[in-house]
C-alpha cells in the first residue's frame, strides 16, 4: 500500500519478544504499526490470553493501517507470536503520506480499508458462537465409522492448525476437548478420538 521509507524517516525499528500485546481491541492508538519481520496473531483476547484467533500476519506488512485510515478503533487484539521487528509511524506522518497520493488512489485505498474493517467486524461478531459448539461441529464433520460402526475422528493435523481453522487459540481447543472428554462425549488417546455419544455431541453442536 505504501512504501515504508515514504513515512517518517526517524521511525526507528524496535524488537518485541513473543507473547506481547501490540494492540488492544477497541483502542485508538496514536501511531500505526508496520511489521518488518516476524509473526503477529490477530484475534480476541480474554482473561489475559488469546481466546479466539482470526488470523496471522507475517512481515513485511502493515498491522493496523486499515483502522487508522477509516478512523475506527482497532477491531482485534494483536499479539506477537514470535520475536518481531516493527516500526511505529505517527498518525500525522501516516496521514500526510496518504494526502500526497492522487485522489483516485487515496479513494481506492480508503475503500479497501473500509472493506477490511467491515470484514473484521463480521468475523468478530461470529465469535459469539461458542467455541465448544464449533469444536463439536468440526468433530462431527470429520467423523468416520470404523469397522465396528463406532464414530471416530483421526486428527491428521496439528491441534494448532485445527484451532486456527476454528478461529480459536490452541489452548482453547485443548480446553474444549478436555471438557468434552470429561462429559463422555469423546474418548481415546493420541490422534484418534472416539465419539461414543454422537447424539449428545450433536446437541452441543446445535444440530
Amino acid at each position: 500500500m505504501f512504501h515504508i521509507p515514504s513515512f517518517d524517516p526517524l521511525a526507528q525499528a524496535e524488537v518485541v519478544s513473543a507473547g506481547q500485546l501490540l494492540r488492544q481491541r477497541g483502542t485508538r492508538p496514536d501511531s500505526v504499526l508496520y511489521l518488518d519481520s516476524g509473526c503477529v496473531v490477530l484475534g480476541v483476547r480474554g482473561e489475559g490470553q488469546m481466546r479466539h484467533q482470526l488470523g496471522v500476519v507475517e512481515g513485511p506488512a502493515w498491522l493496523d493501517a486499515a483502522f487508522a485510515l477509516t478512523g475506527k478503533p482497532c477491531g482485534v487484539d494483536m499479539v506477537t507470536d514470535s520475536r518481531v521487528r516493527l516500526r511505529r509511524i505517527s498518525l500525522s506522518s501516516f496521514q500526510s503520506s496518504l494526502d500526497a497520493l492522487p485522489d483516485t488512489v487515496a479513494t481506492l485505498v480508503r475503500d479497501m480499508a473500509q472493506g477490511y474493517c467491515q470484514q473484521t467486524e463480521t468475523a468478530v461478531s461470529r465469535l459469539a458462537q461458542d467455541a465448544e459448539t464449533r469444536c463439536a461441529q468440526w468433530l462431527l464433520r470429520h467423523a468416520q465409522h470404523d469397522v465396528n460402526g463406532t464414530l471416530r475422528v483421526t486428527l491428521n493435523q496439528r491441534k494448532r492448525t485445527i484451532a486456527a481453522q476454528l478461529g480459536i487459540a490452541p489452548e482453547t481447543f485443548s480446553r474444549v476437548l478436555r471438557h468434552l472428554r470429561e462429559h463422555g462425549l469423546i474418548a481415546g488417546t493420541g490422534n484418534v478420538l472416539n465419539l461414543p455419544q454422537p447424539s449428545a455431541l450433536q446437541s452441543v453442536a446445535g444440530i
